[in-house]
């Protein structure tokens, strides 16, 4: 009996001893038993640094890692496995190769969703009906890029400066700034002419606009001359003073010849000789030329 006891309890420790075996080894691959997670793979032009067990992050929060990586003639596709069962991602969703710093460090597969905030009644990922309801899906394929990193800027600055040596970009650019620096001496050396001329043109132009108000006032005169014209009222005073004045042409045609016939009588004018005389006596004796001096004995 006690023989059998202790062979029990040397299988149970064995039994267990398996098992936790088994859940470290799971545990150390990034496998939880008791977890629910999803895969989804990305393929990837260059994922220089990336191994398996490098983590996953959605903004900067870690919600998985790599669990494979596979290279073939068209891409490296790279196994994600996501730990967090609930993660809705929004399509399209994009994986990026990143470094942990700028200057370097352990490669990450950051992932970012490109697309509209999701509704309430979205499906998660592991969902019968997750697909074509816009959330990334267990087992979908998403494309991947490069982070930039030093090295991705210095080889794109060194393939820059091939193809500007390559183009002989520096002495064509050399030129055209001298090009430039000459169209603009000739362009201030314009506008200062332009300035020139137009100090020259000040007095015409000031000529011509006081000709072009004194061609608007006698334009209102004019305008309004017509306008009188125009006024039956004015019309009919013209008409009278036009017979006003033939009637006194008449009068003083008639008085001109009573007055010739008056001045051909030798009569006439003998009275009137003898009239002025008298007047001019009249006014001697009234006013005499010298006054008498009392003042003399």
């Amino acid at each position: 009996m006690r023989r059998s006891v202790r062979e029990g309890m040397v299988g149970f420790s064995v039994i267990a001893a398996v098992v936790a075996f088994a859940g470290t080894m799971l545990w150390l691959r990034g496998e939880r038993a008791f977890s629910k997670t999803w895969s989804v793979t990305a393929d990837f032009e260059d994922a220089g640094g990336l191994a398996v067990r490098s983590p996953v992050t959605y903004r900067g929060i870690m919600v998985g890692n790599v669990s494979d990586i596979k290279v073939t003639p068209q891409a490296v596709r790279v196994s994600i496995q996501i730990s967090e069962d609930d993660l809705q991602l929004t399509l399209p969703v994009q994986a990026t190769v990143a470094s942990a710093s700028l200057l370097g460090g352990d490669s990450q597969v950051a992932l970012s969703s490109l697309g509209p905030p999701l509704k309430k009644d979205a499906p998660m990922p592991k969902s019968a009906r997750c697909k074509g309801q816009g959330v990334l899906c267990e087992g979908a394929t998403i494309q991947g890029s490069e982070a930039p990193s030093i090295a991705t800027i210095t080889n794109s600055l060194q393939e820059i400066l091939e193809q500007v040596k390559k183009e002989d970009l520096v002495p064509k650019l050399v030129g055209s700034t001298q090009q430039f620096d000459a169209t603009l001496t000739d362009i201030q050396k314009l506008s200062n002419q332009l300035t020139i001329d137009l100090a020259r043109a000040a007095p015409t132009i000031s000529n011509l606009n006081e000709a072009t108000a004194q061609a608007a006032s006698a334009s209102r005169h004019i305008n309004n001359v017509v306008s009188a014209f125009d006024n039956p009222t004015t019309m009919t005073d013209l008409k009278q003073t036009v017979s006003n004045a033939r009637s006194l042409t008449a009068t003083f045609d008639e008085v001109g010849g009573d007055v010739e016939k008056l001045t051909a009588d030798p009569q006439f004018m003998a009275a009137v000789r003898s009239v002025t005389i008298g007047l001019g006596q009249f006014f001697n004796e009234l006013y005499p030329a010298s006054t008498p001096d009392v003042t003399k004995p």
